[in-house]
C-alpha cells in the first residue's frame, strides 16, 4: 500500500503553528527556531502543492485548505498518542507484563487466568506469548515463564511443572501401534527448541528400529498437536501442555510409557532491579496453581 504521508516534523510544525497562529510560538513549543518552523511549513506546502497559511504582517491565518487539513492532522496525532500510550505508556506503573511460551500460555495458562482476575480484579495484566526463548528485557516484561533446566544467571527461577514425555496420536493410528518400534512406520512430529525429545523417549522405550530424527519438525507444540489431530503423525507431548488434547479425546496415548524428564517450565524474575508492585501477587498465585496441578 502506498501512503501519501509527509514527514512528521513538517506536520508537527504545521499543527503547532496552526494552534498558535504564530511561527514564533510554535518554535518555542517545539524547541526550534522560528526560521526552522517557517521552513518546515514551506516544505509541507510545497509537498502538498497548496498554501496552508496566509502570512499577515504580525500573525498567521489559515487558508481554507489549511483549516480543512488541521483537524485531520490533529486526529492522526491523537490516535498515534493514544495507541502509543495503550501499548507502551505507564506499563511499569500500571500494567503487569508477563511473557510466556505460546504453547504453555494457550494450553495451560489461559484456562486458569480467569481465577487470577477474579481474585485480583483491579490488577491489569498483559500476557505476551513467545515462540523462541529470547533474552529477557526488563523494560518490557516484569515476569517470564521459561522452559529449561532452571539455571539462568541473574534470575530467580521457581519450578512450575513436572514434565513427562509421551507419544500422542489419533485413536486409529494408536490402534496399529503394538510396540514402540512400530513408530518406524509413522511420521514423528518434533518441536524445535527442546533438548529432550524423541531420542530420549525411544531410548527409554527400548526402540531400536526408529530413526529419532526423522519426520516433521515444527516450532510450537500447538502446531504439533494440530498436525497430529489431523492424522499427520505422532506428536511427543509434554504433560503440562497435552492435558487439554487428552481430555477432549482429540489425541490418545498409544503406549503406557510416560518418560519423566528434567526440563520443565519455570517462573523467572530478575534478581536485581525494581519489581512491579503486583508481581508478587501473580507469582504466588501461579506457583499455587502449579503446585495444585502437580499434586
Amino acid at each position: 500500500m502506498s501512503h501519501q504521508m509527509p514527514p512528521l516534523q513538517w506536520l508537527r510544525a504545521f499543527e503547532a503553528s496552526a494552534r498558535h497562529l504564530s511561527f514564533t510560538n510554535a518554535a518555542s513549543e517545539l524547541n526550534l527556531t522560528q526560521a526552522a518552523i517557517s521552513k518546515q511549513v514551506k516544505l509541507l506546502e510545497h509537498y502538498l502543492k497548496e498554501p496552508l497559511f496566509e502570512r499577515l504582517p504580525r500573525s498567521l491565518a489559515l487558508t481554507k485548505v489549511g483549516a480543512a487539513y488541521l483537524p485531520k492532522v490533529q486526529d492522526a496525532f491523537e490516535r498515534l498518542s493514544a495507541g502509543t500510550l495503550e501499548v507502551f505508556g505507564g506499563r511499569r506503573a500500571e500494567m503487569l507484563s508477563v511473557r510466556a511460551p505460546i504453547g504453555y500460555a494457550v494450553n495451560w495458562l489461559a484456562a486458569r487466568l480467569p481465577h487470577f482476575m477474579a481474585a485480583h480484579p483491579k490488577t491489569n495484566v498483559r500476557i505476551v506469548s513467545s515462540v523462541w526463548a529470547e533474552d529477557f528485557e526488563a523494560e518490557r516484561y516484569d515476569l517470564d515463564i521459561r522452559y529449561g533446566f532452571g539455571r539462568w544467571p541473574g534470575f530467580h527461577a521457581d519450578r512450575l511443572t513436572l514434565e513427562v514425555l509421551e507419544p500422542l496420536c489419533l485413536p486409529e493410528i494408536a490402534a496399529r501401534l503394538r510396540e514402540p518400534d512400530d513408530l518406524a512406520k509413522e511420521r514423528l512430529l518434533h518441536v524445535l527448541g527442546y533438548q529432550e525429545g524423541w531420542a530420549s523417549w525411544l531410548n527409554a522405550a527400548g526402540a531400536t528400529k526408529v530413526n529419532s530424527g526423522s519426520g516433521l519438525h515444527l516450532d510450537t507444540s500447538l502446531m504439533a498437536f494440530e498436525v497430529a489431530a489431523n492424522g499427520g503423525g505422532v506428536a511427543l507431548g509434554r504433560r503440562s501442555m497435552s492435558g487439554k488434547e487428552l481430555a477432549t479425546g482429540r489425541l490418545v496415548r498409544p503406549f503406557d510409557l510416560a518418560l519423566r524428564i528434567d526440563e520443565c517450565f519455570y517462573m523467572v524474575a530478575p534478581e536485581q532491579g525494581p519489581a512491579h508492585p503486583d508481581a508478587h501477587l501473580f507469582r504466588e498465585w501461579l506457583l499455587a496453581e502449579a503446585a495444585a496441578e502437580r499434586h
